[in-house]
């Protein structure tokens, strides 16, 4: 399916990859993984043809259809259904096509390709998908332009699915999820028939949906088979050989060399020194392992507070008068809390993580707050609204006017800044370097609570698991909304469900959550079908009076080719019987059709009708 050979690639004087190989044979399922920095994206970029390399070659089976997320989704009113049935350009194409053919040939062959591709069935399988990305039916008929950013990257990916392509690469497809949509994604994955090819930083991801892992590291990438738990325990083992092995090697070359040192100029242990020099070059050397660049959190204790420190009476909340989200909330919160806020996009988490940070006012209803309270607030978009022009040190010490540098830098140090890093413009940080700035900022004056809502959707895998320790070393409160089960249940001793206006606790575990999602989406998807069936038996015989007229087009067409091409055989020619016979089987047919592509065209008119 795909060969990678001795590719190089440099961008701005820095190599990204050095004489790096890889093959992905067809039908693996594959996670990309890698710090963050390393070129992954840019990987993917490569292989789609987006950038030149700078040496080796990338093979892929000549007609290999690639599918992408795109980035160029329309900014109108088409629908979300319409945009995801144009990623397959192929349909899009026949279907505008079969309006201005006149060829009954080529009509005949437009709408068996059409059948062939299951063009007819697309419109169901796309609402399929977007249902499953969190899309109801009237989000699916709504034009594009009235979706924000996350769910028209929501809209992108259901297109990138909806294409069913032979090597599908997804680039963080669950950043912009929910629990209940990375379930059915999951599902999706797993089940997915082609290559597919995936960079997550989702560990729960890899474990469950992936075959292979393809580690991106020092230039060059290598190949494991297994879950990612799999592959960090093979790259261990890996690594303690590796290091082992050159430790004997050195130790080897450092008593041969302390020989050739002590002997080399004696003329009776000379050709002694120069048998150990001619084995030390002969040695296969090993290198050392290079240790990996860490992520450090360290926040700060919190001075110790009484009791409740946050406790809401009888709350709604909301953005619009009289139309609550959140409805007649009764919740206490201490400081020893650690609480995971379940519940579908939409529903109100952010609301609630809002009104508990002070940024959003309660519509009704009363909110105490410790007098002495602090939080710490880690909202999901703060990285867009950084000025890029600053520096993490200019920026905190905005933050702690009066303060010396040592310990303005001393704060920055604990989430892996040095000095390097601290002076250097925000625009020129990594995604997950923003992150790391904000969790400093945030929790820099010890704050009780840290209120976090998505933390970790710019963080690789090395840095979420350092965040967890953090936050379990952590002795304040914390209330936590995330896509990641892992950190959710590292963290977490607490679950909240978010729901038809309310949170209440939720006294299951999460794999008991997921099991209840799962069955709430086979119920909606059952319900859904008895809907169509419902639909179809009182609405769909113009549909079926078409796809008849379309099949019955074609077969004569076919009746028709083969009368032809009999007509031009010798047996015809040399019979005035034979070629007597075949003109009135041809006009026969000829006649009937003319009568099929009038049906047809009448058949199709009334479809249309129907549709509008």
């Amino acid at each position: 399916m795909l060969t990678l050979r001795d590719i190089t690639y440099r961008i701005a004087g820095r190599t990204l990859l050095d004489k790096a190989s890889l093959t992905i044979p067809a039908g693996y399922r594959v996670g990309l993984v890698g710090p963050n920095g390393t070129g992954k994206s840019t990987l993917f970029k490569l292989i789609a043809g987006e950038l030149e390399l700078d040496g080796g070659e990338i093979q892929l089976i000549t007609g290999t259809k690639i599918g992408m997320v795109r980035q160029d989704l329309p900014d109108d009113d088409t629908t979300l259904l319409d945009v995801v049935l144009a990623a397959d350009t192929e349909r899009a194409a026949l279907f505008k096509e079969a309006e201005t053919a006149e060829d009954p040939q080529r009509i005949a062959d437009i709408y068996t390709r059409l059948d062939d591709i299951g063009a007819y069935e697309a419109p169901a399988r796309a609402a399929i998908i977007l249902a499953g990305l969190g899309f109801d039916d009237v989000a699916q008929n709504t034009g594009i332009r009235n979706f924000s950013g996350g769910w028209r990257m929501r809209v992108a990916l259901a297109a990138a699915l909806f294409r069913k392509p032979d090597l599908l690469m997804l680039d963080e497809p669950t950043n912009h999820l929910d629990f209940e949509a990375i379930i059915w994604l999951e599902n999706f994955m797993m089940n997915y028939e082609h290559t597919l090819i995936v960079i997550s930083h989702d560990r729960e991801i890899l474990n469950k949906t992936v075959t292979h892992i393809a580690h991106l590291n020092q230039l060059k990438l290598t190949m494991y088979t297994g879950t990612y738990d799999e592959f960090e325990t093979r790259r261990a083992q890996k690594m303690m050989n590796q290091q082992a092995l050159y430790t004997k090697q050195q130790a080897q070359k450092k008593h041969m060399m302390a020989f050739v040192d002590r002997f080399g100029a004696s003329a009776s242990k000379a050709r002694q020194a120069q048998s150990r020099l001619k084995m030390i070059e002969r040695m296969d050397m090993v290198d050392a392992i290079i240790a990996d660049r860490t992520t450090t959190f360290i926040f700060p204790k919190p001075q110790e507070l009484p009791s409740t420190i946050i406790n809401l009476r009888d709350v709604d909340i909301g953005y619009a008068p009289g139309k609550p989200v959140l409805k007649g909330l009764n919740l206490s919160i201490a400081m020893s809390d650690r609480i995971a806020l379940l519940g579908a996009n939409g529903n109100g988490k952010s609301t609630l993580i809002k009104l508990l940070s002070g940024t959003l006012k309660e519509q009704e209803g009363e909110v105490y707050r410790h007098p002495k309270l602090r939080v710490g607030y880690f909202a999901q978009h703060q990285a867009e609204e950084l000025d890029l022009t600053t520096t993490p040190y200019l920026l905190l010490k905005k933050e702690i006017p009066g303060e010396p540098e040592p310990k303005i830098r001393g704060v920055l140090g604990k989430f892996g800044f040095d000095k390097l890093k601290a002076d250097t413009t925000i625009e020129k940080l990594s995604g997950g370097e923003k992150a790391r700035l904000l969790f400093c900022i945030m929790s820099h004056d010890a704050p009780h609570v840290m209120l976090l809502d998505e933390p970790t959707n710019h963080l690789d895998i090395d840095a979420r698991q350092a965040l967890i320790q953090a936050l379990n070393n952590y002795e304040g409160c914390v209330i936590i909304v995330s896509h990641d089960p892992h950190i959710v249940e590292s963290v977490a001793d607490q679950l909240w469900l978010v729901k038809d206006g309310d949170c209440l606790p939720y006294n299951d575990d999460l794999e008991a959550y997921r099991k209840l999602i799962i069955e709430q989406r086979r119920k909606e998807r059952s319900d859904a079908k008895k809907s169509s069936k419902k639909e179809k038996k009182s609405g769909s015989n113009n549909q079926k009076q078409l796809e008849k007229a379309e099949k019955e087009v074609a077969r004569l067409t076919r009746d028709k080719d083969q009368l032809e091409n009999d007509m031009t055989l010798q047996a015809a020619a040399n019979s005035p019987d034979v070629m007597s016979k075949l003109l009135m089987e041809y006009a026969r047919v000829q006649k009937k059709l003319e009568a099929a592509e009038a049906a047809w065209l009448e058949a199709q008119t009334r479809a249309e009708s129907t549709e509008e």
